[in-house]
This record gives C-alpha cells, sequence and structure tokens, in this order.
C-alpha cells in the first residue's frame, strides 16, 4: 500500500531533479558547444548538489542509519567502484557511503539506457554523463570506449560504479545464476550472482591505458532489515532501517594486467563476497564484530549533518521557488517549456545530450589536430 512517507520520497526527488534540470543545468548546456570539459566540470558538481538530497531523505527523515567497514577511499582517486546488486536501489543507497567518504561530483554509473527517458531524472542523468549500456556487449562495447576515451582526454578524475552481475538479486534471476554455475561446474551462490566478467575487464583496461585509474573498490552492500528490492518498496515506505557497506580498496598496481587474470580476480572477489554475507545474514547482521563503523570518513559528522540540512532546505524550497516564479512570469513559463522541447527531441534526433557532449569533445579535438598539424607545417 503507497504511504505518504513513500510519496513524500519520490516526490521530493523527482520535483528536485525536474525543476534542477530545467533551471539550473539547462543554462549551461550551451558551454558544451564552447568547452566540454569547462562544461563538465560545472555540471558535474550542480548534480552533485542533488545526489546529496537522497541522502538527507533517507538519514534525517527515514532513520536510516549507514555503517561502513573495510579499507575506505583514498579521497578524490580515480578508481572503478563494483557492488554486488542486491536491489534495484543500490547505486542510490551508495551515496550514502560516498557522501563521507569521497566526493559525490566524482561518481559515473552504468545503468541501462531505458532510463535516460525519464523526465527529470533521466535528463539530468544525460547531462551527468551517466554510461547508459543495452545489456548487450555487440551494441555497448563502442560506447563504452567512447565515454571512456572522453573522461581519459579531459583528465576527469571519475569514480565509475558497474554492478558485474548485470541485474538484481531476486529469485529469477538467482535461478538462471545456478543454472549457469550448473553448466559451467561451478559453485552455486545464495547472497550474491554469478558476476559477468567482460565489461569488468573492458571497463579496467581501457582506463588503465588512459592512465585515469588508481585503484578499485570492490563494495559489498548488505541490508539487516527492510530490504527494498524496487522503487514500488520505497513508494510503499519501505526504507531501509540500516545500510552496511564493507570496502575493500585494491590499488591498480596490485591487480592483474592480462585479460584473463583480470576476470578470475574479478570472480574471486564475487567468492568472497558470498562468504562475508553468508556470514552476515547467518550471523550478528554486521561486517564487524562492533556493529559500528571502523573507517574514519574524510568528512567530520558535523560537517555530513551541515551538508544533510542545507540540502533538505534548498530542494525543498527550490521547487517552490521555481513554481512560484512559473506563476508570476511568462518569460519563465517560455523558458521552461523551451527547455523541455529541447530535453525530449534531442534524445529523439541525437539519443541523449552525452552523445551530444561526446561529438563536441571530437570535433574540438580534430580541430586541436589540425591546428597542431597547421603549426608544425609553418
Amino acid at each position: 500500500m503507497v504511504s505518504w512517507k513513500g510519496i513524500y520520497f519520490v516526490l521530493a526527488l523527482f520535483l528536485g531533479s525536474f525543476f534542477g534540470s530545467v533551471f539550473m543545468l539547462g543554462p549551461f548546456l550551451p558551454l558544451m558547444f564552447i568547452s566540454p570539459a569547462w562544461y563538465r566540470w560545472i555540471t558535474d558538481s550542480i548534480v552533485a548538489t542533488w545526489l546529496t538530497l537522497p541522502v538527507a531523505l533517507l538519514e534525517m527523515v527515514f532513520g536510516a542509519k549507514v555503517v561502513v567497514t573495510g579499507d575506505g577511499f583514498v579521497p578524490g582517486e580515480r578508481s572503478v567502484i563494483i557492488m554486488n546488486h542486491r536491489t534495484r536501489m543500490d547505486w542510490m543507497f551508495l551515496w550514502n557511503c560516498l557522501l563521507r567518504y569521497s566526493y559525490l561530483r566524482l561518481e559515473k554509473i552504468c545503468l541501462k539506457s531505458s532510463l535516460k527517458s525519464i523526465p527529470g531524472f533521466g535528463w539530468a542523468m544525460q547531462v551527468a554523463a551517466f554510461v547508459f549500456i543495452q545489456r548487450k556487449w555487440e551494441d555497448d562495447k563502442s560506447h563504452f570506449e567512447k565515454m571512456l576515451d572522453y573522461f581519459c582526454d579531459i583528465r576527469e578524475p571519475l569514480q565509475l560504479l558497474i554492478f558485474p552481475e548485470g541485474t538484481d538479486l531476486t529469485a529469477n534471476t538467482k535461478a538462471r545464476s545456478n543454472e549457469f554455475a550448473e553448466k559451467n561446474g561451478l559453485q552455486k551462490y545464495e547472497y550474491v550472482l554469478h558476476p559477468r566478467t567482460t565489461g569488468f575487464t573492458f571497463v579496467v583496461e581501457r582506463l588503465r591505458e588512459g592512465e585515469n585509474l588508481d585503484a578499485i573498490h570492490d563494495i559489498t552492500v548488505a541490508y539487516p532489515q527492510n530490504i527494498p528490492q524496487t522503487e514500488k518498496h520505497l513508494l510503499n515506505g519501505n526504507f531501509p532501517k540500516e545500510i552496511h557497506f564493507h570496502v575493500q580498496r585494491y590499488p591498480i598496481e596490485t591487480v592483474p594486467t592480462s585479460k584473463e587474470e583480470l576476470q578470475l580476480w574479478c570472480r574471486k572477489r564475487w567468492e568472497e563476497k558470498e562468504e562475508r554475507l553468508r556470514h552476515f545474514y547467518e550471523g550478528g547482521k554486521c561486517f564487524s564484530a562492533t556493529g559500528q563503523s571502523i573507517i574514519p570518513p574524510c568528512k567530520s559528522e558535523l560537517r555530513v549533518l551541515a551538508v544533510k540540512c542545507i540540502s533538505l532546505l534548498y530542494w525543498t524550497l527550490f521547487p517552490l521557488g521555481m513554481l512560484a516564479l512559473l506563476y508570476l512570469y511568462s518569460f519563465a513559463r517560455w523558458y521552461f517549456a523551451a527547455m523541455i522541447i529541447i530535453f525530449v527531441v534531442q534524445q529523439k534526433i541525437f539519443g541523449g545530450l552525452e552523445l551530444i557532449e561526446l561529438a563536441c569533445h571530437r570535433y574540438f579535438k580534430k580541430q586541436q589536430k589540425f591546428h597542431n598539424m597547421k603549426m608544425k607545417s609553418n
């Protein structure tokens, strides 16, 4: 049954992303035609302010507790984040961890391409240059290559979140994973799915070649109770009481270089996850004996509290302010309508703002090469 908490949560996130896309991100869209690198830095910073809103709502309004154990992060370092996909909401809950231990501005997510069509959320994710995939490697490989090369070219210090399992853990996906294990003589898993290593190895190799990778963060996420499997569970008010993250940091120098060894390395991490999660769910439902966070965050709890309070206040007042602006001024209504048309039409024609950004970067890169060749010839 739909609850007021769920409606408030979804409505707050939607209104923030919708009006934020139009009034905060929209004015900076022309910058991608002038300097894609500056456009990327500015829009990443704006998007990061919205990413604090789900964190604030989950912790301050709905009382979720966040526990982080393991190695932690070196703030600001370039990394690939791999995580088990327990629910469809894991990617959003990770922001509770990254707010404390890294910088939300750096995070990019690999996620299914159908999400880019969602008004507000999808528009913001396009502007943020998230990596949208079809889940078919033949179609995704070229897009991955272009996006990763772009990040390397502009020296974007990204932290790229990927789910090697490809989908969240359900009865159906576990059955398919067990069939795969049986056919290939592998161990059947109870708490994770067997990872698909093709995309993972490609991402690591590409970023490594582009000298844009410092470490791999292997994160295990678990929920002691109230596991919200889908968006519908959140709408029904089924929010997690606790979210536990166990972080294993692997400096890139310690990670194998060959494709075959890298695939085995990834599978080994999932064997460890299965055992770690077995102890979690069948034991004290915590990754450490104390049941408390044992990694010192890069931000103090006072600073985190201040960020959450400011986020709640701003993202409550901002949509109300924009509604008032639309009501009072006709130029705001014309701008509002024009931006919605731009967001919708550009996707139908070009496929998404991140693809337009890539095209702009390729154009400037080509012009720079031509200029360099001309200078040498002179």
